[in-house]
């Protein structure tokens, strides 16, 4: 049994972009896709107050959280100075152009945490 699940294809990500996944626990994470397709995975949650890392502008190897700019590297997951903290990483694989993440990583990194929730409110206001 394979440690890799398939999760789409480079091309199934916007260039510049992201796209999420959903996991049965813990907050969705986020591929991101540079401008020469190197591909990232973070945990889509900013380590500054838990912003949708995949609703920000990517730029290089880095994203800019859209609730306070904070930059994010999609390499390590560490906020850029002056910033300090980091959201959790995953293995990458891409293979005959599929992108591929770790199962047991999905399964266990930050699964304790709440997912993130956009939209309106889901209870009454």
């Amino acid at each position: 049994m394979s440690d890799w699940k398939t999760i789409c294809a480079v091309a199934d990500i916007p260039v510049l972009g992201a796209r999420r996944v959903q996991r049965a626990q813990g907050p969705q994470v986020a591929l991101f896709r540079t401008v020469d397709d190197q591909v990232f995975a973070l945990l889509d949650r900013c380590p500054h107050k838990a912003g949708p890392l995949s609703q920000g502008i990517v730029f290089g190897k880095a994203v800019a959280c859209p609730l306070h700019n904070w930059t994010i590297a999609l390499d390590s997951g560490c906020a850029r100075e002056p910033d300090e903290g980091a959201t959790p990483t995953f293995t990458v694989r891409v293979e005959e152009g599929q992108v591929l993440l770790n199962q047991h990583e999905l399964d266990t990194i930050a699964i304790e945490l709440q997912p993130v929730k956009a939209g309106p409110c889901a209870r009454a206001c």
